[in-house]
C-alpha cells in the first residue's frame, strides 16, 4: 500500500478504480475488521488536531509572569526584608488575586470555544467483513469502503466508486458556496479539489447518495494539511500586550527615579538614617505603582467579553478583545457574513410578463404579484408550468428545528430557494408529484450546466430541465407565451438575453427553466432516454430571479464603520459582478470600486497589491488560501487586520490577521481553533459591536489610570512638604496610609471604571494611532496638574486644618499622639473624599455625567460606599488604629469631608461643557 505520506504526489484522481483498489490493498466491499484494526495502529485515528494546547500549569503561571506582575513581585518582596511584612504581603496578594481571576476569565472562555467545535463527524455506514456498517468515524483507515448521502459529512478524502447525482457542498475548503457536482468519471474542473470523483474531509453531501473508497484520514487529508500548517504559526504579541509592558517600562522608571530622589534627600537634606530614608523612598514608590492596574485591566477586558458574548461574539483570548478596538481594515467574507446566506426568489421572468416575489429566507413569507396584485396559479399556465418544473426537479426538502423553528436545508440552496417559492405560491409538490412520479433522472455536471427529470403523465413522459441559461437556451426550439406554445424567434431571444443581463448587472443569479412533453410506451422506452436525445427540440418557459439577500442589520453597521474610519474589504469566492453589486448595495464602497479577481491577484507583485490596497478595492473569484497574501500585505502597510473566514482554507489568513473571526455557526473545527473570535450567528454586525467594546476597554483603561494617578500627586506632596521643611512639618501621611489608598480605597471605583459602558461617540473616532499610548501627555497633565493639583491643596488644607485647632501657627506642628494621628487621618480623608468626585469625573472624558445617568454605573457607586465604610472602620477600630496610624474623627471634620467632592464635581462638569462648546464652534 502507498505511503500515506507521500500522498500529495499521488494522482488518485486518474488512477483507473481497479488499479486505485489494488494499491490501497482493498476491494470493492472493503476490508476485514482484521485488517481495519491492523491500519488504526498504523495510521492512528480518523481525528483532525487542535492546535497545540499549553498545559493548564503554564497558562496559570502565565499570569504570574508580565512585567507589572514582577514589578509588583519585586517590591513585594523589598518591603518585606525591609521590614514592612504587612505592606509586601498586601502587593503580593494582589498579584495572586489578580492571577487567579485572569486565569478564571480565560479558563470560562475557553471552555466556551471547546462546545463550539464540532469535530468531524460521529458516525459512518462502512463496509466490514463484505456487510454494511455503522462505526465512529474516527474509526476509518485507507483503504475503508463506505457510504455517503444527502446531509452527511464526508469523514476522510476519498475517491469515488458509485454515484448518484451527488452535489458535494466545499465551501469549507474552498469558499465557493455553489455545489460541485460528483461523478465517478474524472473530469477536472477548475481550480483546487475540483476532481469530479474525489471527495474531501470537511465538506457535506447536498444531494445524491454515493459509494466511495477512503484515500487519505486524519491529519493526511487535505483538511488536516492546512490544520497543521497553521498550527505551527505563531500569534504576535497582542498590541494591548505590547502597549502594558511599556507602560511597566514607564511606570517603573517614574517610581524608581522619584523613589530614589526621596531617598537621597532624607539623607542628605532631613538626615534620616539609610535604613529610615529607604523605608520613606520605598513609600514613595508604591505611592507611584498603580497596583491595581492589573485587576482593573482583567476586569475590563472581562467585562468586555461578557458583553461582547451577549452580542454573540465569542473571545478566545482577553487581550483580543482590545485589539478589536485598534482595528483599522475588516476583511469580509460575503456570503453568510454580510449576507443572510438564505438563497431566495425575488423575481420570476416569464415572456407573458414579470413577477415580483416578496419575502426573504427559507420560510414561507412572501406572495407572488404581477403588477402588484396578487396571482394565482392556477389562472396562469405559465407559472404553474414553471412552478411544475420547478418542484418535480429538485432533490431538496426544507425543514423546520422543533425547539428553534429555524429552517434547516437538505439539499442545496438554489433548490431550497424553488421549494420556498412553490410554497409561496401554494403549489401542491406532494400532491403533483404522486400523480406525477419520477421514472428517472439525467444529473446535473459542470460540463453542460443542467439537471433533467422525467416524470410519467398517463400515457406521457413530462421531461423538467433546469440550468444555465446560456447551455439550456440552445436546447430550445419552442417557448410557451400565455398558454400557448409557439416557435422561438430573434425576439424572444433578444428578450430573454436582455433580461438576464439586466438581472446579472444587479448581482442576482437567474436560473432557467424548460420541458417537452413526448409518448411513453413502456420502461424500456427510458433506457434508450440519455441525454443527447432527451435534452433537445425543448420548449422554454422562463426564468427564476434569486440571490442571497443583505441581512437587514448589515447597513447600519456598514454606516458605523465608515464613521469610525475603519475601511472594509470584501473578499469572496462569488463572481465579479455579484461581488460589486452587493458591496455597492449595503454601502461597503462606490461604484467606482476596483474589483481584483484571484487570477489577477496571484498576478499582482506586493508593491502592486499595495496601491491596490490603498483605494476601494473588491476581491472576487479569490480562494481562501488567497487571504493570507491580503492579510498580510495590509499588516506590512501598517494596518491593524480583522479577518473573517469559516473554511480550513481559511485557517492561515485567521492566524496570521491580528484578529481572526471564525463563524459559530458555518465555521469549520480548524477555522474555529485559529481564530481570536467566533462568531455565533455568522454576523458582521456583531464584529462592528465588538469593535466598539475594544474600544471601550482601551478607553475605560484609560479613565482607570486617570483616576490612579490623581491619587499620586496628594499621596507624594506630604513627603515633598516633609523634606522642604527639613522636618519641621511632620510627615502628613504615613507609607501605609498611601497604601490604604492604592490598594483599599482606590480599587473598587477604578474597578468600577473598568466596568463603564461605551461612551457616546466612541465610535465616530478614527482608530487609535499606533504612535498613541495609555500613558500620554494629556493623561499626565490632567491627572497631576489638573486633578492631583486639586487634591493636594484640598488634603494640605485637611491636615493643617486640625492643626489649626491645636494652636498652629503660634504653636508647633503636632508630631506625634493623637492630635498628630487625627491630622493624618484628616489628610488621608480629604484626598479619598477628592478621590470621590474624580471616580465620577473619570468616567467619562467630554461628556456630562449626567448625560450618562449619575447614578448609571452601580459598581463605582459600591466603591465609594466601601471606601468611606473603610476608613470609617480606620478610623474608629482601635486595634487597626495602632497600625494605620489614624485617630477618631469629629462631626465638624466629617462635614468638612462631605463638602469636598460637590465643587470638585461641578468644577469639572463645568470644565467639560466649556470643552464641548469650543470644538462645537471649531466645527
Amino acid at each position: 500500500m502507498k505511503n500515506m505520506k507521500n500522498i500529495q504526489t499521488e494522482n488518485y484522481a486518474t488512477e483507473p478504480i481497479k488499479q486505485l483498489l489494488n494499491n490501497l490493498k482493498t476491494t470493492p466491499t472493503g476490508l476485514s475488521q482484521a485488517e481495519a484494526s491492523k491500519r488504526q495502529k498504523t495510521y492512528g485515528p480518523n481525528t483532525i488536531n487542535r492546535s497545540r494546547q499549553k498545559s493548564q500549569i503554564m497558562v496559570f503561571l502565565k499570569n504570574f509572569m508580565s512585567l507589572m506582575a514582577i514589578l509588583l513581585w519585586v517590591s513585594g518582596f523589598i518591603a518585606m526584608v525591609t521590614g514592612s511584612l504587612e505592606l509586601g504581603i498586601a502587593i503580593w496578594l494582589v498579584n495572586i488575586i489578580n492571577g487567579i481571576f485572569s486565569f478564571w476569565q480565560e479558563h470560562k472562555a475557553a471552555k466556551a470555544t471547546d462546545s463550539l467545535m464540532a469535530m468531524l463527524p460521529t458516525y459512518t455506514r462502512v463496509y466490514r467483513d463484505q456487510k454494511i456498517e455503522q462505526i465512529n468515524a474516527n474509526e476509518l483507515v485507507p483503504g475503508d469502503v463506505f457510504t455517503l448521502q444527502a446531509g452527511n459529512s464526508v469523514p476522510v478524502d476519498a475517491r469515488l466508486l458509485e454515484a448518484t447525482s451527488v452535489q458535494v457542498d466545499q465551501s469549507a475548503l474552498t469558499g465557493e458556496t455553489v455545489p460541485e457536482s460528483k461523478d465517478v468519471k474524472f473530469l477536472s474542473g477548475e481550480g483546487k479539489f475540483s476532481e469530479s470523483d474525489l471527495v474531501y474531509a470537511g465538506t457535506t453531501v447536498g444531494a445524491g447518495d454515493a459509494k466511495a473508497v477512503a484515500i487519505a484520514t486524519g491529519m493526511h487529508t487535505e483538511f488536516g494539511k492546512i490544520a497543521s500548517l497553521t498550527q505551527k504559526q505563531n500569534k504576535e504579541v497582542s498590541p494591548l500586550q505590547t502597549e502594558l509592558n511599556r507602560l511597566t517600562k514607564q511606570i517603573s522608571l517614574i517610581a524608581m527615579g522619584i523613589g530614589l530622589a526621596f531617598f537621597i534627600a532624607a539623607i542628605l537634606i532631613v538626615h534620616h538614617p539609610a535604613a529610615q530614608s529607604f523605608i520613606f523612598a520605598l513609600g514613595m514608590i508604591v505611592a507611584f505603582i498603580p497596583e491595581g492596574l492589573l485587576p482593573t485591566v482583567t476586569l475590563s477586558l472581562a467585562q468586555g467579553v461578557q458583553r461582547m458574548a451577549k452580542k454573540h461574539a465569542l473571545v478566545k483570548d482577553l487581550n483580543s478583545v482590545e485589539t478589536l478596538g485598534e482595528t483599522t481594515v475588516i476583511c469580509s467574507d460575503k456570503t453568510g457574513t454580510l449576507t443572510q446566506n438564505q438563497m431566495t426568489v425575488n423575481h420570476v421572468w416569464l415572456p407573458s410578463g414579470v413577477y415580483t416575489v416578496s419575502g426573504q429566507g427559507y420560510i414561507n413569507n412572501g406572495k407572488i404579484q404581477k403588477q402588484q396584485q396578487n396571482i394565482d396559479f392556477n389562472n396562469d399556465p405559465d407559472l404553474k408550468q414553471l412552478l411544475t418544473i420547478a418542484s418535480f426537479n429538485n432533490d431538496t426538502s426544507v425543514e423546520y428545528t422543533k425547539d428553534t423553528h429555524k429552517p434547516k436545508i437538505l439539499g442545496t440552496p438554489t433548490e431550497a430557494a424553488l421549494v420556498i417559492l412553490a410554497q409561496k405560491a401554494g403549489f401542491p409538490v406532494e400532491k403533483a408529484l404522486k400523480n406525477s412520479p419520477r421514472l428517472k433522472e439525467l444529473p446535473f455536471d459542470s460540463d453542460r450546466k443542467r439537471m433533467t427529470t422525467i416524470h410519467q403523465q398517463n400515457k406521457k413522459l413530462f421531461v423538467a430541465v433546469k440550468g444555465s441559461l446560456s447551455d439550456l437556451l440552445k436546447q430550445c426550439t419552442t417557448i410557451q407565451d400565455h398558454g400557448n406554445i409557439r416557435k422561438i424567434n430573434p425576439e424572444d431571444l433578444t428578450a430573454i438575453s436582455r433580461a438576464n443581463k439586466m438581472y446579472a448587472t444587479k448581482g442576482l443569479r437567474s436560473l432557467a427553466f424548460a420541458y417537452k412533453e413526448i409518448p411513453y410506451t413502456d420502461k424500456s422506452q427510458l433506457d434508450k432516454m440519455t441525454i443527447a436525445n432527451t435534452e433537445q427540440d425543448l420548449t422554454f418557459v422562463g426564468l427564476t430571479v434569486m440571490a442571497d439577500p443583505p441581512r437587514p442589520e448589515i447597513y447600519d453597521a456598514v454606516k458605523k464603520c465608515h464613521n469610525a474610519k475603519i475601511k472594509i474589504i470584501m473578499v469572496t469566492g462569488d463572481s465579479e459582478i455579484t461581488a460589486k453589486s452587493i458591496a455597492v448595495k449595503i454601502g461597503i464602497t462606490s461604484d467606482k470600486a476596483r474589483v481584483v479577481t484571484g487570477t489577477e491577484l496571484d498576478e499582482m507583485n506586493s508593491q502592486a497589491l499595495t496601491e491596490a490596497l490603498k483605494g476601494e478595492i473588491i476581491f472576487a473569484r479569490v480562494a481562501p488560501e488567497q487571504k493570507y497574501k491580503i492579510v498580510s500585505t495590509l499588516q506590512k502597510m501598517g494596518q491593524i487586520v480583522a479577518s473573517t473566514g469559516d473554511g480550513v482554507n481559511d485557517a492561515p489568513a485567521l492566524k496570521k490577521a491580528n484578529i481572526g473571526v471564525a463563524m459559530g455557526v458555518t465555521g469549520t473545527d480548524v477555522a474555529k481553533d485559529a481564530a481570536d473570535m467566533i462568531l455565533t450567528d455568522d454576523n458582521f454586525a456583531s464584529i462592528v459591536a465588538a469593535i466598539e467594546e475594544g474600544r471601550t476597554v482601551y478607553s475605560n483603561i484609560q479613565k482607570f489610570l486617570l483616576y490612579i494617578f490623581n491619587s499620586n500627586v496628594p499621596e507624594a506632596i506630604p513627603s515633598v512638604l516633609f523634606l522642604l521643611s527639613r522636618g519641621l512639618i511632620p510627615l502628613p501621611l504615613t507609607v501605609l496610609q498611601i497604601l490604604v489608598v492604592d490598594l483599599g480605597t482606590d480599587m473598587l471605583p477604578a474597578l468600577g471604571l473598568g466596568s463603564e459602558q461605551p461612551e457616546p461617540g466612541i465610535m465616530n473616532q478614527a482608530p487609535r494611532s499606533r504612535n498613541s499610548h495609555l500613558l500620554d501627555k494629556h493623561l499626565i497633565l490632567t491627572a497631576f496638574a489638573w486633578y492631583g493639583a486639586i487634591a493636594s491643596i484640598v488634603s494640605t488644607f485637611a491636615y493643617f486644618f486640625v492643626n489649626m485647632e491645636n494652636g498652629w501657627p503660634t504653636q508647633n506642628l503636632l508630631a506625634s499622639g493623637i492630635g498628630y494621628n487625627r491630622a493624618t487621618t484628616m489628610t488621608l480623608a480629604a484626598i479619598i473624599f477628592c478621590q470621590i468626585a474624580a471616580a465620577l469625573n473619570c468616567r467619562s472624558k467630554y461628556t456630562s455625567v449626567f448625560k450618562l445617568g449619575l447614578f448609571s454605573n452601580h459598581r463605582i457607586w459600591a466603591g465609594i460606599i466601601f471606601e468611606i465604610a473603610l476608613l470609617a472602620i480606620l478610623v474608629y477600630t482601635p486595634g487597626i488604629q495602632s497600625v494605620f496610624n489614624t485617630a477618631p474623627l469629629q462631626v465638624k471634620d466629617w462635614i468638612f469631608l462631605i463638602i469636598i467632592p460637590i465643587p470638585i464635581f461641578l468644577i469639572e462638569e463645568l470644565r467639560k461643557l466649556f470643552v464641548r462648546k469650543n470644538h462645537q464652534q471649531t466645527i
